[in-house]
């Protein structure tokens, strides 16, 4: 069978096999707002994407979830679910700013017992690894996830990953932890965020800088003084 693949199917596609599992919903806000019927639009597209055998897709969710033609995930699994929180971490920081360099379940140390970030990305200018704490775990666990990254940081690895400016001094990103615990967590060489979600981050960094713009003394915050360019 000989098809032509318009751009936007490009993309579609090169989208799900990064997040690995994609809902119509999301789909529809990404890439068929614009339309008149974005619903319908969305709907007829990922019908002939899956009759092409391009794209797979789990109907166990409603709406219907998309999943790459290599899936190695079952089309039941719970794995599906966290595919979806990182998509959604990703769709808050486009309603401020489309990240940049998104790498799904990033592996920068590149071998087994190292760091494992569920997200990178370069927002608002600014590089971060995103770790996503659906589940509450033991300040222990979470301090000796920090104590990896803070290993990494150390040594110097880090300094030749692919994002990397070649224009100017290497960066260690920020680590936000997007949990709705608090976890009693430090470390003396990395920055730590805590927060709930990525529009919590956003409120925060405003009222901080309309704090600045005021002229009022700044308040602690748990981000070690990252700069966020909010403009």
């Amino acid at each position: 069978m000989s098809f032509r693949l318009s751009q936007r199917d490009k993309d579609i596609i090169g989208f799900i096999n990064q997040f690995r599992a994609v809902d119509r919903d999301s789909l529809v806000e990404l890439f068929f707002k614009q339309l008149k019927s974005p619903v319908n639009a969305c709907n007829s597209v990922m019908v002939r994407l899956y009759r092409l055998g391009l794209i797979e897709r789990t109907q166990q969710y409603s709406p219907t979830v998309y999943l790459p033609v290599d899936a190695k995930i079952k089309k039941n699994s719970q794995k599906i679910l966290h595919f979806l929180s990182i998509l959604d971490i990703y769709k808050q920081m486009c309603t401020y700013s489309a990240p940049k360099q998104v790498i799904v379940e990033d592996k920068p140390t590149g071998r087994k017992g190292g760091i494992e970030p569920d997200l990178f990305c370069i927002f608002k200018g600014s590089p971060f690894w995103i770790e996503m704490q659906r589940n509450q775990y033991s300040e222990q666990k979470m301090q000796a996830k920090v104590n990896l990254y803070e290993e990494f940081f150390f040594s110097d690895e880090w300094k030749a990953l692919q994002w990397q400016p070649e224009d100017r001094a290497a960066l260690f990103p920020s680590v936000i932890l997007i949990t709705p615990v608090r976890y009693a967590v430090s470390s003396d060489h990395i920055r730590i965020i805590q927060i709930a979600s990525i529009h919590k981050l956003m409120e925060k960094y405003k009222s901080s800088a309309k704090q600045q713009r005021d002229g009022r003394p700044r308040t602690s915050a748990s981000s070690g003084g990252i700069k966020i360019n909010l403009t």
